[in-house]
């Protein structure tokens, strides 16, 4: 599997250590890392990694990583393994975003998941950190500037923002890129870029997100260096990938949930 792709960076000890390249890890392996980290879920309780028995909704999944700590897995598939990948890098902002998911179950009525949870489960399955020291450059991002944002402040970008996939839908297509993957942004305004300090700052702000709206799109190919053929301004004039505000948002709602039940 081709690991390259820059939405893979704040992994590369992982990736290199569970030898992904060569294929998929045993849960056994999964396992081992996150012992060997610690790893404990929102109410303390050691991180595993279990085989799934069948097909769980999303309330039963979720419920189950709260209360016993195991996180259902399918160890032959990709989708799965990059799941458990985010867990060992960025163990605080995934037990926050499982615990905040438990929190909004309790609020809500039969089966029916709310805007709350809608919101949860596009960051778990496309969300992008973007962090930035400059207040200026989430406002061109949000307004969709695109051309302004990635060219014309490209090395304002390249030194003031730091992009983190962590959601596990989309590393999975990073695996074999495509000009229009879009994920899905949690602003964070950081004074460091630094992907392990910023795993409590996503934490802390996950918890504010009411709905899906409130996530901006992102043409992650986009990101200066993050596809070669972006390095010529024409690259950004693709108005069926990089949309103005005026447009339909890029990731639509039912595209960017699919797959998300369990």
């Amino acid at each position: 599997m081709n690991f390259a792709h820059p939405a893979f960076t704040p992994y590369r000890e992982l990736v290199a250590e569970l030898a992904l390249p060569h294929g998929l890890p045993t849960l056994d392996a999964l396992n081992a890392s996150a012992a060997a980290r610690n790893i404990r879920n929102a109410a303390g309780r050691p991180l595993r990694f279990v085989e799934s028995s069948g097909r769980l909704s999303a309330r039963a999944y979720e419920t189950a990583i709260l209360q016993t700590g195991a996180v259902p897995t399918r160890s032959t598939t990709w989708h799965d393994v990059l799941n458990a990948l985010v867990w060992l890098r960025f163990p605080q902002f995934k037990g926050t975003l499982n615990a905040a998911h438990g929190a909004a179950i309790a609020t809500e009525d039969g089966a029916v998941r709310g805007p709350a949870r809608d919101a949860l489960t596009v960051l778990d399955e496309s969300g992008v950190w973007v962090a930035s020291r400059s207040p200026a450059l989430p406002r061109l991002l949000r307004e969709r500037a695109w051309h302004a944002l990635f060219w014309e402040a490209r090395a304002e970008v390249e030194r003031d923002m730091a992009f983190i996939v962590v959601g596990h839908a989309l590393l999975e297509k990073a695996l074999t890129p495509y000009p229009a993957m879009t994920g899905k942004c949690l602003v964070l305004h950081a004074e460091t870029l630094d992907a392990a300090a910023l795993d409590a700052t996503a934490a802390r702000e996950l918890v504010q997100i009411a709905r899906p709206r409130a996530l901006p799109p992102l043409p992650v190919q986009g990101i200066p260096g993050w596809d070669p053929a972006n390095a010529a301004a024409g690259y950004y004039a693709n108005v069926e990938i990089f949309r103005p505000l005026r447009d339909p948002p890029c990731c639509a709602r039912d595209e960017t949930l699919a797959g998300a039940g369990r």
